[in-house]
């Protein structure tokens, strides 16, 4: 999971003059955000702005946009091209000056700031261990190239103000490098920024846009992420609590309680298109053994899913629109319940950590046992369907039989060559003779499978396309449809 480190836990001292300026993370002060300084809010600090005034955004997110404005980014190629490139470090204003050669409206000065600051400036691990070493003036950041967040954000602030546009630097509570499911937040740990645009305010996150740390905060990659440029709030407050609940942005606003709670999204899960899951909370109780989690997504994906670090215990069933995980944890206790996810399109690219959860057992289901050979997703799906069986039957992915018998019916796309086998963990009949109690009939496009158990226990039945990949080449075969079938 990328993230930035941002758990120190730091009070300083803090004049008049400092007001509206972080410390070394931006903890403890905060700008005003109310009167004139801020036009997003109300006058009179004591009242909440309500839904439709000027500044706010409308909650729940409505899925369309990860966006808080709309926004074509194939507009930005050219000036994030220059931005990326521009080299002047003589001072702050040299730079903007440079900057805005290239950048005329606000929007696009904004996004030439944010795109140079993510490309150039890396983050410091070396002053994040050693608070002796960090300082996060503008001019400091700018000359050495390395800072916390705050220095990024401070940097931004700073740039904004001389390109004519109304920044405010946040301070609060960040599901980061060091968050692990349960934690209860004391200190603000991160800085970030707000932005006014087009009459609202918006939120980015440059210290994470530029890059990561691996997991023992010792060395840092830039890595940019397009995730945290005006991240629409529904979407920002997954990982970022400000210290004043107005700057979220919402309405309603969540609870700091809400915040510590609430499940943590990685970007990467709404890149892909992923926009919900269920429970939204973190930490799930299971129910006779069983936990269940909803994924729902705009466009098909793909998913696995691990168990304290395995794959076994899990079923995953796709649906056109999201995914269905069902967890069977083999001991009572706290597990570790891992999510990955990745588009359809390219076979070959890898899952992405989309998802975690802390699974509470109190029991075990003892009567469901899921093989290890069983081959993830399981079950008919759009999947199965791509690749040319339609109408799969049964529906369910758990096949339950009585007397060792059951039958498997599907329709074949353009004459679909195929095959099926039959796996068992523990079964101490050969493979040949397992495929030996598989019947395969075919009448048309109609095809079915009639399966004759050669013992008791829990068997993976595997159907798989047979694929001419050229006319010198030898045929080819994959998984396309799984069943578990059970005979106790």
């Amino acid at each position: 999971m990328r993230s930035l480190c941002n758990d120190f836990d730091i009070t300083v001292g803090f004049t008049k003059e400092d007001e509206g300026k972080p410390d070394t993370f931006g903890i403890k002060v905060l700008p005003s955000v109310t009167g004139k300084e801020n036009k997003g809010f109300q006058e009179d600090e004591d009242e909440k702005p309500s839904v439709g005034e000027q500044g706010l955004f409308a909650y729940p997110w409505d899925k369309s946009s990860l966006k808080s404005m709309p926004i074509d980014l194939r507009q930005f190629k050219k000036l994030d091209a220059y931005a990326a490139k521009v080299s002047a470090r003589s001072s702050v204003e040299s730079l903007v000056s440079v900057l805005l050669q290239e950048a005329h409206s606000d929007l696009e000065k904004v996004r030439a700031i944010w795109m140079w600051i993510c490309h150039h400036i890396e983050y410091d691990v070396k002053a994040y261990h050693n608070e002796a070493e960090r300082s996060c003036e503008p001019a400091d950041v700018l000359r050495s190239g390395k800072s916390v967040c705050a220095g990024y954000a401070g940097l931004f602030e700073k740039m904004c103000s001389i390109a004519g546009i109304e920044c405010k630097q946040l301070s609060g509570y960040s599901k980061g490098y060091s968050y692990r499911i349960g934690k209860r937040f004391k200190d603000t740990d991160h800085a970030w920024n707000a932005v006014y645009l087009d009459g609202k305010w918006h939120l980015l996150d440059s210290t994470w846009g530029s890059g990561s740390v691996d997991g023992s905060c010792s060395k840092f990659t830039f890595r940019y992420d397009e995730f945290y440029f005006l991240t629409h709030p529904a979407l920002f407050i997954n990982n970022h609590f400000p210290e004043d609940q107005r700057w979220q942005l919402l309405k309603p606003s969540l609870t700091l309680q809400q915040f510590e709670h609430n499940v943590r999204y990685s970007p990467d899960f709404y890149t892909i298109g992923l926009v919900a899951a269920s429970p939204k909370t973190a930490v799930i109780e299971t129910e006779n053994g069983k936990a269940t989690v909803l994924i729902e997504s705009r466009s098909p994906a793909l998913f696995l899913c691990n168990l304290n670090g395995v794959k076994e215990s899990c079923l995953i069933m796709l649906q056109k629109n999201g995914v269905k995980l069902e967890v069977y944890p083999q001991h009572t206790g706290t597990h570790s319940l891992q999510i990955f996810a990745k588009p359809p399109k390219d076979k070959k690219e890898n899952y992405h950590h989309v998802l975690d959860y802390s699974l509470e057992c109190s029991s075990v289901d003892k009567s469901t046992f899921l093989p290890k050979a069983l081959i993830q997703p399981v079950g008919p799906s759009w999947l199965s369907e791509e690749s040319g069986i339609l109408n799969a039957w049964p529906t369910s992915p758990i096949i339950h039989t009585d007397d060792g018998r059951c039958i498997v019916t599907f329709t074949r796309s353009q004459d679909l060559d195929f095959f099926a086998t039959l796996d068992c963990d523990t079964s101490p009949v050969p493979e040949s003779t397992r495929r030996r109690h598989i019947w395969k009939t075919c009448r048309g496009d109609l095809a079915e499978l009639r399966i004759h158990l050669p013992h008791a226990g829990d068997f993976a039945l595997h159907i798989w396309v047979i694929v001419l990949l050229s006319k010198n080449a030898d045929n080819t075969s994959w998984y396309v449809l799984e069943y578990k079938v059970e005979l106790y």
